[in-house]
């Protein structure tokens, strides 16, 4: 079935009105995300990790609104992976089975085991084999893209994580290509602050979920969060946060002379 111009228009008009303010905000930087770094093709199957938190949930919101009015056409999965070291309760995972099935989008919910007596349980760890889980579940759906909800927050960590304690200037990448080409990592939040999915989460009454990681509360990524927002508060004129993001970009490469000891 075609559809006209004005008919194409009048579908877009509704779903922006639809969205507050803030979501409106939000979908702008996701779209300029996914010009820039071309992150969505036509015929794309995208599969959306979904933790069930703030920005897993607005990006599967907003790609769902963009899924509809987009010059291309793409397919939306979600996947929710719960492990045996922590997880989130019964009420939230209620929440999101009917989350899903309100958007239309097909979903798979997939527990994994990383509690193991000969290995330790740290974040790389959990991550790692999470990580692996979306991949297994992307193979399985036959979708070449994996969509996370990182926002610039958790790329400047990242940022200053690698740089402090692995010794390396390297960051999260918007995209990022795998295996040969044969799975793509994208992240369409890559230039939205936390403070905005934040807020878009309270706009649409979206449950508050709690980690429930023993690792959550002193762990290494908290610490940088804190000490980010200390150094915005010493220099509140200043972006910090938006200054960090753009260095990667600003590499002035004849200040930087240095060899490894």
């Amino acid at each position: 079935m075609r559809y006209t111009i004005y008919e194409i228009r009048c579908t877009t008009y509704e779903l922006m009105r639809q969205l507050t303010q803030t979501g409106k905000k939000i979908n702008s930087k996701i779209g300029k995300a996914i010009h820039d770094y071309g992150m969505i093709s036509d015929g794309d199957k995208i599969l959306v990790a979904v933790s069930g938190g703030k920005d897993s949930l607005a990006l599967l919101t907003l790609l769902s609104k963009i899924q509809t009015w987009a010059p291309v056409k793409f397919t939306l999965f979600a996947a929710h992976i719960t492990s045996d070291y922590a997880g989130i309760d019964k009420e939230h995972i209620k929440f999101l089975k009917g989350f899903f099935k309100e958007l239309g989008v097909t979903s798979v919910f997939r527990k994994i085991k990383i509690v193991d007596k000969k290995r330790e349980v740290t974040c790389f760890w959990c991550s790692w084999n999470r990580r692996k889980a979306l991949f297994e579940i992307a193979d399985e759906l036959g979708c070449g893209k994996v969509a996370l909800g990182h926002h610039k927050d958790d790329i400047v960590e990242t940022m200053l994580m690698n740089l402090l304690y692995n010794g390396e200037f390297s960051a999260m990448n918007p995209k990022q290509e795998m295996f040969g080409g044969k799975l793509t990592l994208i992240r369409p939040l890559c230039y939205v602050d936390e403070k905005m999915t934040a807020k878009f989460s309270r706009e649409n009454d979206f449950p508050s979920f709690t980690c429930k990681c023993p690792a959550a509360v002193d762990s290494r990524r908290k610490f940088i969060k804190d000490f980010i927002k200390k150094a915005g508060r010493l220099a509140p004129k200043m972006d910090i946060r938006t200054n960090i993001f753009r260095s990667v970009a600003r590499v002035r490469q004849e200040y930087i002379q240095l060899k490894e000891e």
